[in-house]
């Protein structure tokens, strides 16, 4: 897989998604319990605590962007703007899908994003596709479970499938929870090899003990889940 980004700035784990014919696991009470677990005891490493502050200014700095895309798509802003960090390093000149150049059609996993001719693409129209592409407009469940399985879900579940001793660093990375192992390029599994990224769930983790966001609760009502607010 190729990508736009230094080495080891984004993850290369793309191929496990409904568009590679994948069956996604489901979200059980079981899988949003874990979720929940790992996010009420997430801790940033003291050594990590830093950038992941910086990252999450940037995030702040950039806001009023996510906001426009939040009013027209209703997906909490704080959700694309951890895919941002993750997928193409705050930049606006890239693709959200993988962090390819905004001037062209993606080349790396998923290909040929956008369909329509790449002159008319704005940051915000391509990050509409790659939000419906996952999928994301049809999701209602804003809950740390529910937000943490979607964004699991749009990195690949190749971790969870093939390697579960390693917790995604699409998550965790930064936090005690995750140490080394990670998809390199090429889809190729190195368990030495360390994630430089943030992760997306210490990003929100951070967010909301510094009082920036606060994420809804899910309670199942006529066999579909509702948020209640928190």
């Amino acid at each position: 897989m190729t990508s736009s980004l230094p080495p080891g700035e984004r993850s290369a784990e793309h191929s496990a998604g409904p568009e590679a014919g994948v069956e996604l696991p489901q979200l059980t009470r079981g899988l949003r319990a874990k979720y929940e677990r790992l996010f009420a005891t997430c801790e940033i490493r003291a050594e990590r605590l830093a950038a992941t502050d910086a990252t999450v200014d940037r995030l702040l700095a950039a806001r009023g962007g996510y906001a426009e895309l939040e009013a027209a798509t209703g997906i909490p802003w704080y959700v694309p703007a951890v895919l941002h960090s993750l997928e193409a390093g705050l930049r606006f000149d890239r693709h959200l899908h993988n962090g390819d150049p905004l001037a062209a059609r993606t080349v790396g996993v998923p290909a040929g994003r956008p369909r329509w001719r790449p002159r008319a693409v704005t940051w915000e129209r391509s990050a509409r596709d790659a939000l419906k592409l996952k999928r994301f407009h049809r999701w209602e469940d804003w809950s740390v479970g529910g937000v943490l399985y979607k964004l699991e879900a749009y990195n690949g579940w190749g971790y969870r499938r093939d390697h579960p001793e390693v917790l995604s660093p699409y998550l965790w990375s930064f936090s005690t929870h995750y140490e080394r192992g990670k998809y390199v390029v090429d889809l190729r599994f190195d368990p030495a090899a360390v994630s430089t990224q943030c992760g997306a769930a210490v990003l929100l983790h951070r967010m909301v003990v510094r009082g920036v966001i606060a994420f809804g609760r899910a309670r199942p009502r006529r066999g579909r889940l509702r948020l209640r607010p928190a």
